[in-house]
C-alpha cells in the first residue's frame, strides 16, 4: 500500500489538498470518499463502526459518572473528556498492544481501551495513588499533568525502540495549549534529529484552558511540525474513521522505520477543562451549539442508521454496555479503601535510598505523636 505522506516539506498540501482537514464521515452522518485515506479503513466492517460507537458511548458514559462523582464529592478533580471521543477511540484502536502510549491527563477513553481497571483510572482523581495503574502491564504510562513533558517521554522511548530493533511505536498524546511547551517543541527536535517511531497526537480541542487556540496559533498547528522535519496530518478529530486512518499511516511509518509524525486531531471540548473551571465565563453559547451539531458519537449513529446497521437490539446492548460501566466505575469509587498513611512514600523511587526513609522515619513519628500511628 503506497503510503499518504512524502516529505515534511510537502506533507501537508499532499494530505489536504483544497480542503482544510480530512474528513471521512461528515457531521450528517454521510460517508465522504477520499482516495488518500480510504485504503487505510477499507477493512473496517460496519459490525467494527458498532464497536467503536460502543467504546464512544461507554467513554462518554464514564465521563458523566466521574464528574457526578467528583460533584457528590467522592473526587478532588476529573479532566472531561466530552466531545472528544472520537479522537480518543479512532487512534487508539488503531495502536497494537505493544505499541506505548504516553498520556496527558485527559486521555481516560484512551486508558478505557488498553483495560485500565475502573477504580485505578479514577484512583489518582480521588487523591488515592500517584498515578493509578501499573504502566508495564497495559502498555501506557499514568497521566501527566505537567503539560507536554510525556512528549520528551515517549521521544526517549522511541529511541530505546530503534534502539533495540523492534516495530512497535511510541505515541503521545496532548492538547493544543501544550504545543506552546518547550518540552513538546524539543521532543520534536529529537524525534526528527533520531528518526525514532513516534507519533505525537495533537488534540486539538480550541482551548488551552481559557485560552482559545487562536491566540496561540497562528496558522494550523499541525504547520508547525514540518519546520522540525516532521510530517503532519491534520484530521476531522470528531470523525473516528479519519482519525483512525490517520493513526494507521503515521504507525506505519514508524514501524517501517520512516520516523515521526504529527497528528493534529481538530476535535473541541464540550465541557469545561476540569470541573474546577467554568467554561461560561470565558465561550459563548452559540460557539458550543456549533459544536455540538459536530458531535462524534450523532454522526456515526447517523452512518451506521444508513446502512441499516443500527437496530433498537443493538442500541440497547450498548447502552445497557454503557450502564453496567458506570455502575462498576461509581462501585469501584465508593468501596475504595483509604489508603495507609505511610504508602504515599512508596513508588517516588524506582528503589528505596536513605533520604525517603528518613522522611517516611519521621513521618511515621509525627503519626505516633499526634494519633498514636497506625
Amino acid at each position: 500500500m503506497a503510503r499518504s505522506l512524502a516529505t515534511a516539506d510537502d506533507a501537508t498540501t499532499e494530505i489536504l489538498g483544497e480542503g482544510d482537514f480530512v474528513q471521512l464521515i461528515d457531521p450528517d452522518g454521510t460517508r465522504v470518499p477520499n482516495p488518500r485515506f480510504d485504503p487505510w479503513v477499507e477493512d473496517v466492517t460496519d459490525e467494527q463502526l458498532v464497536d467503536l460507537l460502543e467504546d464512544m458511548v461507554v467513554i462518554r458514559r464514564i465521563d458523566t459518572e466521574a464528574t457526578a462523582l467528583q460533584r457528590q464529592g467522592e473526587l478532588g478533580l476529573w479532566p472531561p473528556l466530552l466531545g472528544q471521543e472520537a479522537a480518543q477511540i479512532g487512534s487508539a484502536r488503531a495502536l497494537r498492544s505493544d505499541d506505548f502510549i504516553f498520556p496527558s491527563y485527559r486521555e481516560n477513553g484512551v486508558a478505557y481501551c488498553r483495560g485500565v481497571d475502573y477504580g485505578d483510572l479514577l484512583r489518582i482523581w480521588r487523591g488515592q495513588a500517584h498515578g493509578g495503574w501499573d504502566p508495564h502491564s497495559i502498555n501506557m504510562a499514568i497521566p501527566a499533568v505537567i503539560i507536554g513533558a510525556q512528549s520528551l517521554h515517549a521521544v526517549g522511548y522511541a529511541m530505546g525502540i530503534k534502539r533495540e530493533g523492534d516495530d512497535t511505536v511510541a505515541i503521545a498524546y496532548f492538547g493544543d495549549g501544550a504545543t506552546s511547551q518547550g518540552d513538546v517543541n524539543e521532543a520534536m527536535v529529537f524525534a526528527a534529529s533520531f528518526h525514532v517511531p513516534v507519533v505525537f497526537f495533537c488534540q486539538n480541542n480550541q482551548w488551552a484552558i481559557s485560552e482559545p487556540v487562536a491566540l496561540q496559533a497562528k496558522k494550523h498547528i499541525s504547520d508547525r511540525s514540518p519546520g522540525f522535519g516532521i510530517p503532519s496530518l491534520r484530521v476531522d478529530g470528531n470523525d473516528v474513521l479519519a482519525v483512525m486512518a490517520a493513526t494507521r499511516i503515521a504507525t506505519d511509518r514508524a514501524r517501517s522505520g520512516e520516523g515521526p509524525t504529527f497528528i493534529e486531531a481538530v476535535t473541541y471540548r464540550m465541557g469545561p477543562h476540569t470541573t474546577s473551571d467554568d467554561p461560561t465565563r470565558y465561550r459563548t453559547a452559540d460557539e458550543v451549539a456549533e459544536w455540538a451539531a459536530k458531535d462524534p458519537i450523532s454522526r456515526l449513529e447517523r452512518l451506521l442508521e444508513s446502512r441499516g446497521a443500527l437496530s433498537d437490539e443493538v442500541r440497547t446492548r450498548v447502552d445497557a454496555k454503557a450502564d453496567a460501566v458506570a455502575a462498576e466505575l461509581r462501585n469501584a469509587v465508593i468501596t475504595m479503601p483509604e489508603p495507609a498513611a505511610l504508602s504515599v512514600f512508596d513508588h517516588v523511587y524506582a528503589e528505596q535510598n536513605p533520604w525517603i526513609e528518613r522522611q517516611r522515619a519521621q513521618y511515621a513519628a509525627y503519626l505516633e505523636s499526634v494519633e498514636g500511628g497506625e
